[in-house]
Parts: structure tokens; C-alpha cells; sequence
């Protein structure tokens, strides 16, 4: 289960913010905060894994509680860092270079569709499960392992190969997404109104660069299906 603290000086925004989270899988909001000095109590009391950050609050630049909140985990040996996510209104570019140089994962202006939040939130926790798993192995990290963590920013778009097109990698990425419990090329082609070869091709892609998982389902002729799953 992932926590996340949402912070943000206006009481019906947070409170917006808190539900779109709690509908998600696997995510549980553990406090909400009005101000930088509240946000970094809560932090301090309930150890969340993620943090929603406004930019603009009362008492507070987001990006000083983002610095002041570093500086509280690296005193404490055995506390484990949050994540931070800013959703503001801000859109000074002095302020979002600030924010990426603090630590900020990412960066969502206001306003923004629900279904951005949430796919940056799952993509946060995405990280953490791959660095888990890295840590959990006791192995030394590949560099296939580095890039599945530093390259997979959401959308999938960046550095597809000749022939596989943005917007249709995404729309594939949002189906598997959307049947977590995995799909063949031919019901994924039909959930997208593509062709079952071209759709193949990008769940082969998403499979060979770690965003999907591909399992075989034996029937009692032929050759086993192949299905995909998506990476969490």
C-alpha cells in the first residue's frame, strides 16, 4: 500500500485531490496538510511514501518544504525518503527548475485532467516497487535495470522504434493498464479498434523495454497464446 500526504492551502482542492487518489488501487491517503510548516509534521508523523506539493502556500514556498523536508531524512538515519509530486498553478519556469532540482519527480499544473494525476501517482509507485525489487535481489544493477527506472517516464512515447507511432503506443499502454489481470494482442486489438499485427508489435515492444510481462496460455492444440500483462 502506498501513502500519500496531500498538501495544498485550499481545503476543497485538497480535498478533491484525496479522492482521486482513494480511488485507486493500492493507494491510501495517510494526512492532508494546509501549510508548509503542517506538511512537514505530517510528514514527519505519518512517513508517507508520496507527497502531493503545492508550490503556493500560506506560510511556505513548496519548493523550501521540499529542501526542509531532505534535510529532516538525511538527519534522521532510519527514516525512508518520500516522494514528492508538485501540483500547482505555478508555471514560472525559474520555480519548475527549482522544484526538478530539489528532487521533484514531477511536475502537474493546474488545472489538470483526473486521469493525469492518477497516471503520474501509479507511475511514482512504479518506481518504488522497481527500486524495491533491485534492492530486495541484493544484486548489482544492470544498466537495463537503470534505464527501466530513469527512461520510463510516462507517456511511453520517448525513443519508440521506426514505425510505432506516439498516440497509438499510448492507447495500447492505457488498455493493458486498464486489464490488469493481462490480455491477448487480439482482445487488446479490439478494445482499441486496431489491427491485431500492429497492435502486437507495440505489446512485443512494451514487453522487450520491462512495461509488460508476457505469460503463455496453453490450449489442447496449437501454439500456446501469448498474453500481456501490464508492469506495475
Amino acid at each position: 500500500m502506498t501513502k500519500v500526504l496531500v498538501v495544498d492551502d485550499d481545503f476543497m482542492v485538497a480535498k478533491l485531490h484525496c479522492r482521486y487518489v482513494s480511488a485507486m488501487d493500492g493507494f491510501t491517503v495517510v494526512g492532508v496538510a494546509h501549510s508548509g510548516a503542517d506538511a512537514l509534521r505530517a510528514a514527519g508523523e505519518s512517513r508517507p511514501d508520496l507527497i502531493l506539493l503545492d508550490v503556493y502556500l500560506p506560510d511556505m514556498n513548496g519548493v523550501d518544504v521540499l529542501r526542509a523536508l531532505r534535510e529532516a531524512e538525511e538527519r534522521d538515519a532510519g527514516r525512508t525518503g518520500a516522494d514528492v509530486l508538485f501540483i500547482t498553478a505555478a508555471r514560472d519556469a525559474g520555480v519548475i527548475r527549482a522544484a526538478l532540482r530539489a528532487g521533484a519527480l514531477h511536475y502537474l499544473i493546474k488545472p489538470f485532467h483526473r486521469s493525469a494525476l492518477q497516471e503520474q501517482v501509479q507511475h511514482v509507485a512504479s518506481l518504488r516497487h522497481r527500486l524495491d525489487a533491485l534492492d530486495e535481489s541484493r544484486q548489482e544493477a544492470r544498466q537495463e535495470d537503470v534505464d527501466r527506472i530513469f527512461g520510463t517516464r510516462p507517456p511511453g512515447s520517448r525513443g519508440l522504434p521506426k514505425g510505432l507511432a506516439a498516440p497509438t503506443a499510448d492507447l495500447v499502454e492505457r488498455i493493458l493498464r486498464e486489464h490488469p489481470e493481462g490480455l491477448s494482442a487480439s482482445e487488446c486489438a479490439e478494445a482499441g479498434a486496431l489491427s491485431r499485427v500492429s497492435t502486437r508489435r507495440y505489446l512485443e515492444y512494451f514487453a522487450e523495454t520491462g512495461r509488460a510481462e508476457v505469460t503463455l496460455r496453453y490450449g489442447g492444440t496449437g501454439r500456446p497464446e501469448r498474453r500481456y500483462r501490464a508492469v506495475v
